[in-house]
């Protein structure tokens, strides 16, 4: 098959074939989260979504690593009502759900009179961005670069990133440029001084609009840690300004920490 840059490559209306840009830095064998989530994500509002709702949240549960096999989407409408819309996706791979995603839909509509309390957000995004689809990786130690490596400290995380086409053929759309980019809610709330050792076993993206532009930037909120178990939180941005919440969980795993000074797959980006 000829090389293409995507995550997969469509075989069957609901089947697809992982490509090397959809490996993951855990293992030679290993999907990564993005390619995953941009997937489901995919599947969902390909089947149901309206230009009349909102996809305002989405939470993919990584139930096992998934591998470079053919991968199957199987899609369902839950509930259709006339203000919320709620539909699921599985990624089958062998007969096996390897992920499972929810999404919910709200109508659009007038806001309520009054005005709410809402946090200070501000994200500085690096002062030229290039035509290529490589992350930027920042911190407040390091500032911006386009090496993790460079990133490996204590201090607060962010990055920009322009997304990888999910599937060849197919432009992503602002929801899921948004999905895939939010699954990066692990890497800059688990990136320490010794890489990440912490897996992320979910991701949960909560919308108030989509995304304007095609480079989003993801900025660590929080990172609360104990007994092998972490809690992840970041905001996302546009050039708009503040549009989303990223959430992750995650579980330690030590024996495949992935330390990017002496990282095993040094062609590969993460998050793509």
């Amino acid at each position: 098959m000829t090389e293409v840059d995507a995550h997969f490559v469509q075989s069957e209306q609901d089947r697809f074939q992982p490509t090397r840009f959809a490996q993951s830095h855990w293992g030679e064998d290993h999907l990564n989260g993005p390619a995953l989530v941009g997937l489901a994500a995919r599947a969902l509002e390909s089947a149901f979504g309206l230009p009349e709702f909102l996809p305002a949240r989405l939470t993919v549960d990584l139930f096992k690593a998934a591998r470079g096999l053919p991968t199957t989407t199987k899609v369902a409408l839950i509930r259709e009502g006339r203000r919320v819309r709620n539909s699921e996706c599985e990624l089958v791979q062998d007969g096996v759900t390897v992920a499972r995603a929810t999404l919910v839909q709200y109508r659009l509509s007038e806001a309520p009179r009054g005005e709410e309390w809402t946090s200070t957000a501000h994200f500085e995004a690096p002062v030229a961005l290039d035509g290529g689809r490589m992350t930027y990786m920042g911190s407040d130690e390091a500032g911006w670069s386009r090496a993790i490596a460079d990133h490996q400290n204590a201090s607060r995380k962010r990055f920009m990133n322009r997304t990888i086409t999910v599937v060849h053929g197919y432009p992503n759309s602002p929801f899921v440029r948004a999905a895939m980019a939010a699954e990066g809610t692990s890497l800059v709330t688990n990136l320490g001084t010794a890489g990440v050792g912490y897996i992320n076993g979910d991701l949960t993206v909560a919308l108030a609009r989509l995304p304007i532009d095609e480079w989003i930037g993801v900025q660590a909120d929080s990172h609360w840690a104990a007994d092998g178990v972490a809690v992840g939180a970041s905001t996302l941005y546009d050039s708009a300004g503040a549009f989303g919440t990223g959430l992750v969980t995650a579980i330690s795993n030590p024996a495949a920490q992935i330390d990017f000074n002496n990282d095993p797959f040094p062609d590969r980006t993460a998050p793509r």
